[in-house]
């Protein structure tokens, strides 16, 4: 048994007795948030899964069309069909809150509007294994970017899901039992104090009929 350090007066009861309510829905709205984190946690995991086996696959097929374009072409040509890319891009960075849990969303904003914009040098001297690999890299993009919101969503609610664990097992394992303990001691303490006044209440009762009447009650 855990009691507190406290006075067990009835003030101090019915201010536990608020903390424990207080305490006992903050366990259930924790375990709610627990939970639910858990659901998004494995919807995100699943997904992680799937768009990581797909960006592999991607990328390994694009590594093999450039493997065969650099076997198939000169490196100098290479290298200067790669030099200057055509198109540009930048990144924003916002957040999402789910489940007090600010995870970002990357969304990209390219140079020109164009398709044709990944390709920055001629067809003349390049390899079609080039315009693949290329290609490519262009198709899984948006994936790579998926696939680091999820990682990182991830990981962000990880960390709140172990945060909200240690203080559900904090309230249910400790302050919940402590608050409990304590009322449970301080309803004794009161009980045993209302009868020690009672029987004093009937001694004294019984010593004035003494005094009254001259005999005993």
């Amino acid at each position: 048994m855990a009691i507190l350090n406290v006075n067990p007066t009835r003030m101090e009861l019915t201010r536990l007795k608020g903390k424990l309510a207080t305490a006992r829905r903050g366990h259930k709205l924790l375990k709610d948030k627990r939970d639910e984190l858990m659901r998004r946690f494995l919807e995100l995991v699943r997904e992680n899964k799937t768009l990581r086996a797909e960006v592999e696959r991607s990328i390994s097929a694009a590594a093999e069309h450039m493997a065969i374009a650099g076997a198939s072409m000169p490196k100098y040509a290479l290298d200067t069909a790669l030099a200057m890319p055509k198109q540009g891009l930048s990144l924003e960075v916002e957040t999402k809150n789910i489940m007090s849990v600010d995870i970002p969303v990357y969304s990209p904003k390219f140079k020109t509007a164009g398709e044709g914009d990944i390709y920055s040098y001629g067809y003349a001297e390049t390899s079609c294994d080039l315009d693949a690999a290329v290609k490519a890299l262009a198709d899984v993009f948006p994936q790579m970017l998926r696939l680091a919101e999820v990682e990182k969503s991830c990981q962000m609610m990880a960390a709140e899901i172990e945060r909200t664990r240690r203080r559900v097992n904090a309230l249910e394992h400790v302050m919940i039992p402590n608050y409990a303990d304590t009322i449970r001691y301080i309803t004794m303490k009161l009980d045993e104090n209302e009868r020690s006044s009672t029987a004093r209440l009937m001694k004294v009762k019984d010593m004035m009929l003494e005094q009254a009447h001259h005999y005993k009650y």
